[in-house]
């Protein structure tokens, strides 16, 4: 969906899947930091207008997630979703570079954050760090990630019981394909094909492997584009993708 800011007309490009329909979506435009509302009932390719002309609730990124089933006990603390609107307009939407590579990290250790970054940067990937759940949720929807690297513990919630890998389970094929998830945990073996599997993603690791995440995550991405070329190639030579 292109959109353009009413304050400075700037343009901006957002794919529809990231929006959830029928709800009200505030964003920040990268250019003026203006806050805007966009009504995906209605609207379609329209001009955004500051939200002070809006009156009615603006919907959460976390609304389209699916409720955890009745084995899951994780649930969001009431505290943490205060005030979740203005961190969604200042935070979800990004201006990067036209067919730059972005990796999402979820992880809570800084030093580890930062061996993680090296690794990614060196397989050409822009790292982009989520503090915790709701942000990382409300990035994913505002924006494409090649990448998504997810800690077991992260926002203390098991891998088991993450409402990340929950939203990332519910994204349509076409999207959830072009991403590579990584979940990385101590009850992991490295390469653990059966684990991955089992928890939807594409490669698992053992923290006791970080030093050598570089050659193995760079290993495992070129064999999954190999293992997607002819099928990714037969969608855009049929413009479907």
């Amino acid at each position: 969906m292109e959109i353009v800011c009413e304050t400075c007309n700037a343009r901006l490009n957002i794919p529809d899947e990231k929006l959830p329909p029928g709800q009200r979506v505030s964003v920040r435009c990268p250019r003026c930091k203006n806050k805007l509302v966009l009504d995906t009932d209605t609207v379609k390719s329209e001009r955004l207008y500051p939200s002070d002309q809006a009156s009615e609730k603006i919907g959460s990124p976390l609304d389209a997630m699916p409720a955890p089933s009745p084995n899951q006990e994780y649930e969001l603390p009431s505290e943490e979703m205060s005030g979740f609107d203005d961190m969604e307009a200042e935070s979800a939407l990004y201006s990067y570079g036209e067919g730059e590579k972005l990796a999402l990290v979820m992880i809570a250790d800084t030093h580890r954050f930062e061996t993680i970054k090296e690794a990614v940067d060196a397989l050409g990937y822009n790292a982009i760090r989520a503090e915790n759940t709701m942000e990382a949720v409300s990035k994913m929807r505002f924006q494409d990630f090649d990448l998504v690297l997810l800690s077991d513990l992260f926002d203390n919630i098991p891998l088991e019981q993450s409402p990340i890998l929950q939203y990332l389970n519910h994204l349509s094929m076409s999207v959830r394909r072009k991403m590579f998830v990584l979940i990385m945990s101590d009850r992991f073996r490295t390469m653990d094909h059966m684990m991955a599997f089992a928890m939807s993603a594409n490669l698992a690791a053992n923290w006791k492997d970080l030093d050598r995440l570089s050659s193995i995550l760079g290993r495992a991405v070129s064999d999954n584009e190999k293992f997607y070329k002819v099928f990714t190639d037969t969608m855009k030579e049929t413009g479907k993708a």
